[in-house]
């Protein structure tokens, strides 16, 4: 369900369609507001000067963390790989140990055999 929304920022009124909460694009505007107010109360510049230099910042954040969020799931694609060729090699190692418990078996029987000879 969409939500039109009306927040003010800078003294402008701007009318929003969105599936967010109002409370959440309030916070939004707030927050926007707020940096734009710093930006351009710091370097006097106008509210449209320091709007863009707020969205170059948050543009800058937003590329830093998909970067980040593409570093991990590289690192987490390695993790799997790493798991399942840990257990292709666990599964080997279990069916060697099969193979090694028959052939203990098989000598097992041999010896016994062997004794039963000797003791014949």
């Amino acid at each position: 369900m969409l939500n039109d929304v009306k927040v003010i920022i800078c003294g402008k009124e701007y009318k929003i369609r969105t599936s967010e909460s109002p409370n959440y694009v309030f916070a939004l505007a707030r927050t926007l507001e707020t940096k734009i107010n710093e930006i351009s109360s710091g370097s006097g510049s106008s509210p449209y000067s320091a709007a863009i230099m707020v969205a170059l910042s948050l543009l800058d954040d937003l590329n830093k963390a998909n970067q980040h969020l593409d570093s991990i799931r590289d690192q987490s694609k390695e993790y799997v790989d790493e798991a399942g060729k840990s257990r292709i090699e666990r599964d080997a190692a279990l069916k060697e140990i099969e193979v090694l418990k028959s052939k203990i078996v098989q000598l097992e029987n041999l010896v016994k055999l062997k004794q039963l000879k000797d003791s014949i």
